[in-house]
């Protein structure tokens, strides 16, 4: 039998909704929000009714506990407040549905009834994305190997819960994925989730872009501008590269965290904002922290869970699975059926990925389109891939480094500049600005770089 946990200070409220639903559900009843949490201590509920008008803690205070500890327990509240504010309010802080004291037996009982059967399929679909966290998937990321699901399965604990998070990883390992799915799987999933590169802003226009501005605030401000943090409100905040994010913002993301208020530029007021914060970073900020350029503070309070996606080359045992999955999909996009050869899955695994999975999927999109025939062979690969050359991943594997052998500083670090820009705009079909906004660069500098190095892109 289903069990219903109520919650009400008044005897008689408690009492009439026992007598209303106790044929049906076994029934457990709470005075206060501290006899609840003893009550879920003893057992699991797959109902809570949830009086909004108690002495101490009121029913919205142990609401939020509830969702901000990661309980997913659906909620109806029952109040005598028959106001719309009230009632957007409950819902908004998690409850799944509202009715007015004073209500009929049967609109009660159906509430429930149909409350506790979404309960049952909300716990059926958690289930089975357990089972897929086990299997090595996690949304739209891929990994059966151990150092992978060890960080799925800590993301789908801490995905329920509110917690900040901090995701590390070097460039292509999916960190914006991995945002992407932890608010998926959040309460806060039918809000915005809103992502600020925080590399591929300049230093001038970052604070406009997260705080927003209001009107005359510089020249050029004919109106007022929202920012980040008030349009991802009752969603999640995913401030990409804040490794590059300079002080004076640092300070200011700090004061919104612990606060939980903004103030727009030029404004004179604070609004309160409700968001929750994913932060990611490829630098290492325990040293960015050392040189003085992050502030220690705002790296504590952003990583109260920190997860770290490992580099390809080191679970290089998912590659078959990685790119099935990125022909399968591929497949579909250019209306073609391949698979590959065993001579190019080795070939894959020589290789020592420095681009991680992105550069995987871009070197088999390549592979696809170039091949002729049902099955990818090592000649569709890209050169440096075929052929294991010396660059930039097989440095990091700690084998032959091509720019070591220079003896001329300086050619030695243009070859490097023209291998690592080649690279990263290969990665991203030749298009500037993303290249730019993931190394860190203004587009026009990067372009008045390439001019420099001579880089053009192939076919000009």
């Amino acid at each position: 039998m289903r069990t219903i946990l109520i919650v009400d200070d008044e005897p008689a409220a408690r009492y009439g909704m026992r007598r209303a639903l106790e044929s049906s559900y076994e029934i457990v009843e709470a005075a206060s929000g501290d006899a609840a949490r003893n009550a879920m201590a003893r057992q699991t509920f797959d109902l809570i009714l949830l009086d909004l008008i108690m002495p101490g803690e009121d029913g919205l205070a142990f609401l939020r506990s509830l969702r901000a500890a990661g309980d997913a327990t659906p909620v109806l509240i029952a109040s005598a407040l028959d106001t719309a504010r009230t009632a957007v309010e409950a819902l908004n802080s998690g409850a799944a549905d509202y009715i007015v004291k004073g209500f009929d037996i049967e609109e009660l009982r159906t509430r429930v009834s149909n409350l506790v059967r979404l309960g049952e399929l909300t716990a059926e679909n958690q289930r089975l994305r357990r089972e897929l966290v086990t299997e090595g998937q996690f949304g739209r990321m891929l990994g059966a190997s151990t150092p992978m699901r060890r960080v799925f399965e800590m993301a789908e604990r801490v995905a329920t819960t509110d917690a900040t998070v901090l995701i590390l990883g070097e460039s292509g390992t999916g960190k914006d994925l991995l945002a992407q799915e932890i608010h998926a799987r959040s309460r806060r999933a039918e809000k915005p989730f809103v992502a600020v590169n925080c590399a591929a802003l300049p230093e001038n226009l970052i604070e406009s872009e997260l705080f927003g501005y209001e009107r005359g605030a510089f020249t050029g401000a004919n109106q007022q501008r929202k920012g980040k943090f008030e349009l991802a409100s009752g969603g999640t905040l995913f401030l990409d590269e804040i490794g590059d994010m300079n002080q004076v913002t640092q300070a200011k993301v700090l004061r919104a965290l612990e606060s939980r208020k903004i103030e727009r530029l030029g404004g004179s007021h604070s609004t309160e904002v409700d968001v929750r914060v994913i932060s990611a970073t490829h630098r290492d900020l325990a040293a960015e922290i050392a040189a003085g350029r992050f502030r220690e503070d705002l790296y504590y309070r952003l990583r109260v869970v920190t997860l770290e996606i490992p580099p390809l080359r080191t679970h290089k045992d998912d590659l078959p699975l990685l790119a099935a999955s990125f022909l399968a999909q591929l497949g579909a996009r250019h209306n073609r059926r391949v698979t590959m050869t065993r001579d190019a899955i080795e070939r894959l695994r020589r290789y020592g990925w420095p681009g991680n999975v992105r550069e995987l999927r871009n070197a088999l999109e390549r592979a696809l389109v170039l091949s002729t025939g049902d099955e990818i062979g090592a000649e569709e690969l890209p050169e440096e891939v075929r052929d294991n050359s010396p660059g930039i991943g097989a440095s990091r594997d700690g084998e032959m480094d091509v720019f070591l052998s220079e003896s001329d500083f300086r050619e030695a670090k243009r070859k490097f500049e023209v291998t690592y820009l080649k690279r990263k705009l290969e990665e991203h079909h030749w298009n500037v600005s993303r290249a730019a906004a993931e190394i860190g660069l203004h587009r026009q500098s990067l372009q008045e770089k390439l001019r420099e190095l001579g880089i053009q892109r192939p076919g000009k």
